[in-house]
């Protein structure tokens, strides 16, 4: 599915629809570059589950944890994680035990930790300075034996 927003507050409200599909061991992964809008999404999936606080980027503390009426979910930034090895020592495993709802900036540095299903949120820059493209797409990797 594609979407196309033309404020952050759109991309927000964009996160807030997408909650709905949400359930507790969903993993969603949000990839874009700096800027394109990963936060707001999050922060409108938080406000789409009915959490009324305050959401910031995890960047500094790499997880938040937000207890909503729709569930626990746990926001995370792997934008300084630099490998698995780093993840492991955060117990980053420990989260996939399917009773959170996981959101993961810069996903791509969690190597070969993400569950082989899960959903993908990419955010991409517009034509116009606040426009954003979101790519959104279930994701069923398989292994080879």
């Amino acid at each position: 599915m594609q979407i196309i927003t033309h404020s952050p507050e759109q991309t927000e409200q964009a996160g807030a629809d997408f909650a709905k599909t949400l359930r507790p061991g969903d993993v969603v992964t949000l990839d874009g570059d700096l800027g394109a809008g990963k936060t707001a999404f999050a922060r409108g999936v938080l406000r789409g589950l009915g959490y009324p606080g305050r959401v910031t980027s995890p960047t500094f503390a790499i997880a938040n944890e937000y207890s909503a009426p729709d569930g626990t979910v746990v926001h995370f930034d792997l934008y300084r994680i630099l490998d698995e090895e780093a993840l492991f020592e955060l117990g980053f495993e420990e989260y996939l035990d399917g009773t959170r709802i996981l959101l993961i900036e810069w996903s791509g540095n969690a190597g070969g930790l993400l569950p082989a299903h899960h959903k993908s949120v990419r955010l991409t820059y517009g034509e116009q300075p606040d426009d954003r493209l979101l790519e959104i797409e279930e994701i069923h990797e398989t292994t080879e034996l």
